[in-house]
Order: structure tokens, then sequence, then C-alpha cells
């Protein structure tokens, strides 16, 4: 196919300008996407025309071999007239029309010694330059670790949220556990203030006398009762056996 050669970017027909400097091999170009819609409306995309189109992308290479044979109006793409020639050109390895077109960039040493450089891809239209299997490895590798790090923050996060909340129950139990503890001090010092109130009060009164002619339940059935020494003397001072025995043993405790 005989194709019109077309000028490279900021050399058009009388223009004295330069042309800018081509990028040179192996630039990362994987950031940038190219896409003419006007192209696309006006010509099919298919395999005799694609790289027509792709020679429109900031990925083309006016020094290739393919651009020399566009100029003697040969076909870019023509393998007999390619295997001929050495330096860089490119090559259609893979093609799914209309969808998928794999252009390969590569340098001839001779009629069967090609070395790849770069791959790029034309998808629906746009193009790209694919990855180089290092930087896909580099990718996967950054993103598997960040997600690995993560992972240990949170984990390390929750571990520490489960530390502090049983220090909290420590804590918590710890006063609890204080204010059971029976405080033997303030025990004795209640006793005796309750051994000083109860000498203060006064004593028991006597119990009223039996009443004339009545006997006791046990003299009438013959048991022996209370010895007459148990009957409290009426000339003695009555005395409580309970409330009047003393200071408090637990006072001298206190």
């Amino acid at each position: 196919m005989a194709a019109t050669p077309m000028l490279p970017p900021n050399l058009g027909p009388g223009d004295g300008n330069a042309p800018a400097a081509p990028l040179p091999p192996g630039t990362d170009m994987t950031g940038i996407c190219f896409r003419d819609q006007l192209w696309l409306n006006t010509y099919p995309l298919d395999r005799n025309l694609v790289f027509d189109y792709f020679a429109l992308s900031p990925f083309y290479d006016y020094t290739c071999n393919n651009e020399q044979l566009r100029m003697r109006s040969i076909h870019p793409l023509d393998i007999s007239h390619l295997s001929k020639m050495t330096g860089i050109e490119f090559m259609v390895s893979e093609v799914m029309e209309p969808h998928l077109f794999v252009m390969r960039k590569q340098k001839r040493d001779g009629p069967e010694k090609v070395t790849p450089m770069l791959t790029y891809y034309v998808l629906d239209g746009s193009i790209y330059q694919a990855p180089q299997l290092c930087n896909v490895f580099a990718a996967r590798v950054g993103r598997a670790l960040y997600h690995i790090s993560k992972a240990f923050t949170t984990a390390a996060s929750k571990l520490e949220k489960i530390g502090h909340d049983s220090e909290n129950e420590n804590v918590s139990l710890e006063p609890k556990a204080a204010k059971e503890t029976i405080d033997f001090k303030e025990v004795k010092r209640v006793d005796h203030i309750l051994a000083s109130l109860q000498r203060k009060l006064p004593p028991a009164p006597q119990p009223p006398p039996f009443p004339e002619g009545y006997t006791p339940p046990s003299t009438a059935e013959g048991d022996q009762g209370p010895p007459e020494t148990d009957q409290p003397d009426p000339k003695l001072p009555l005395v409580d056996p309970i409330l009047d025995q003393g200071p408090s043993k637990r006072q001298k405790y206190a």
C-alpha cells in the first residue's frame, strides 16, 4: 500500500523551525495515552491502516526503517524490505480486528536477528505503551508490601486496644478489691464506742416478783429447781452481768 509520507510534529511544509528532539529509546511513556477520534471517524481501523494511525502518536519514532519505506511509497510493514535493512523498526505482532493491535518496537541487526525493545498496543482506538516486565513485578511487589504493612498496622492497633481494655479492667477491679478488704482498726474503734455507750446506759430493771401462790412448773413436776444460791441477794447491789463487766477487753487494743 502506498501512503502519503507524514511529516513529524512541529515540522510542517514551509516551517523552518527544527523538529523537537525525539525521546531517547526506552523512555517510560506508560503514563500517557493517545487517541485521535477524528481519524477514527474517517478511516476504518484494520491491519492495513493501523500503522498510519500509530504514526500519529507520540510513541512513533520517525527515524525508524518503516518511515523510510513510507517515504518511498512502500507499505511500512512490508517484511520483504524491512528484513534487508538494519536499525529500528515497528512490527505488528498480534491482531484482533478491530479492537486490539499489538505493535512491537525492535532493533534489527540482520535478516533473522532482531532485539525487542518496547511494546505498544491499540485498544479500541486508544494507544498505550505496555509496561516492562520488571516494572510490573516492582508494582505488584510494592502493592503487596503496602497491603501487608497495612494489615500489620491494623492488627497492632487492635492488640493495643485489647491491652488497654484489659488494663482498665485491672484498674477497675483493684478499687473493688480494696473496698472489700476489712479494716480491723476500724472494727476495734466501733467496738470500743459501742462498749462505752453500753456502760453509760442505766442498769436493767429487776424483774417483777412472782404472784402469791405461784409455783414454777419445775417444782410441781418434782424437778429440782435452780439452787437458791443462784437467786440474787436483795441486800447486794444489782449488777448487770452484760453491761457492767468493767471496761471492754478490746479497749486495750484500740
